[in-house]
C-alpha cells in the first residue's frame, strides 16, 4: 500500500512568496517588540532546550518569569456575537463576571502577591549565587596567575 504525500494548494497562489512574508512579518514585529509578551513565554518556554549556554538559560528564564508573573486581574470587554438573544446573553454574562469578581479579585490579589514574593527570591537567589560564582572565577583566576609553591610547608 504506498501512500501520496498530502498537497494544499490553489491556482494562481506562491506558496513561496506567501511563507517569504509570513516570515518578513515576524521578523519586523520581533524586531518592534511585539513578541516579548507573556503570552509568549509560554510558546517559548519550549525553545528554552535550544539555548545551549547555561547563563543565557537562566537569564532568558528569569525574563520569562519576570513577563508572567502577575495574573491581569482587570475587567476585560465582554462581547456577544450573537446576534439571536446576545443582548441577553451579554447581560445575564455581566451579571455572572460580577459576582465571579467578588470572589476572584480577592483570591487572584493574594496569586500575584505571592508570586511576586518568589519571583523576588529565585532573583536574589540568582544574584547572590552569581556573585559567589564571580568571586570563585576571580580567585581561581589569581591562583591560576600566581601559583602557590609546592615548597612552601
Amino acid at each position: 500500500m504506498s501512500t501520496t504525500p498530502l498537497e494544499i494548494g490553489a491556482d494562481g497562489v506562491d506558496v513561496q512568496q506567501v511563507v517569504a512574508e509570513i516570515r518578513k512579518t515576524v521578523e519586523a514585529k520581533r524586531e518592534q517588540g511585539a513578541y516579548h509578551d507573556a503570552r509568549i513565554a509560554v510558546a517559548e518556554r519550549r525553545n528554552l532546550m535550544n539555548v545551549k549556554d547555561d547563563e543565557a538559560f537562566i537569564d532568558f528564564f528569569l525574563e520569562c518569569l519576570r513577563d508572567a508573573v502577575f495574573v491581569d486581574i482587570n475587567d476585560f470587554e465582554i462581547r456577544e456575537r450573537r446576534p439571536i438573544l446576545g443582548g441577553a446573553l451579554k447581560t445575564f454574562k455581566k451579571v455572572i463576571w460580577g459576582l465571579l469578581k467578588f470572589y476572584t479579585y480577592r483570591l487572584w490579589s493574594q496569586q500575584n502577591e505571592i508570586n511576586g514574593l518568589l519571583m523576588t527570591a529565585v532573583e536574589s537567589v540568582d544574584d547572590k549565587y552569581g556573585k559567589r560564582v564571580a568571586a570563585l572565577e576571580r580567585e581561581l583566576a589569581a591562583l591560576r596567575a600566581n601559583p602557590p609553591s609546592d615548597r612552601e610547608s
